[in-house]
């Protein structure tokens, strides 16, 4: 399998973390040719991006089954039940608001990745593909995610 970064992150963040990424405005620099690409994503208001967590590291004895955060008032849950950037494969997607397309870059707000972040791909936010109705998740999900966004 052969994936090739289509862009880079450019962000104030610099280290990650673990909450507070609702305000931070960051861009993604395409790749020289691939700003034509970019042509009517601006009529749109909300993408997802897929990226590449490059320096999240994932340990198989312990990240498999493990806490999210690793908080004690969180369950031990497999890493398929949650979204932690130590996984497998560090494959990252996250629906962020579009600032802004102006040449070959794009301003985001909300994309919880580092600066220098690898970017595969950038999907327009279809509602019909992307939002389910009366999705269901367990309590925890709430308490988790209180400051992250």
């Amino acid at each position: 399998m052969d994936l090739i970064p289509i862009g880079t992150v450019r962000s104030p963040q610099t280290e990650a973390v673990d909450e507070g990424w609702g305000e931070i405005v960051s861009e993604i620099k395409l790749q020289s040719g691939l700003g034509a690409g970019l042509e009517g994503l601006s009529d749109f208001s909300h993408a997802l991006v897929i990226f590449f967590m490059h320096e999240a590291r994932f340990d198989w004895k312990n990240d498999v089954i493990r806490r999210p955060r690793g908080r004690g008032d969180m369950p031990d849950i497999g890493i398929f039940s949650q979204r932690a950037r130590t996984r497998p494969n560090s494959i990252g997607v996250t629906a962020v608001e579009i600032m802004g397309v102006e040449g070959d870059v794009v301003s985001v707000k909300g994309l919880d990745a580092i600066d220098g972040t690898p970017v595969l791909d950038i999907k327009p936010y279809f509602p019909q593909y992307d939002y389910v109705d009366n999705a269901k998740v367990p309590d925890w999900v709430g308490r988790l995610m209180e400051g992250y966004f």
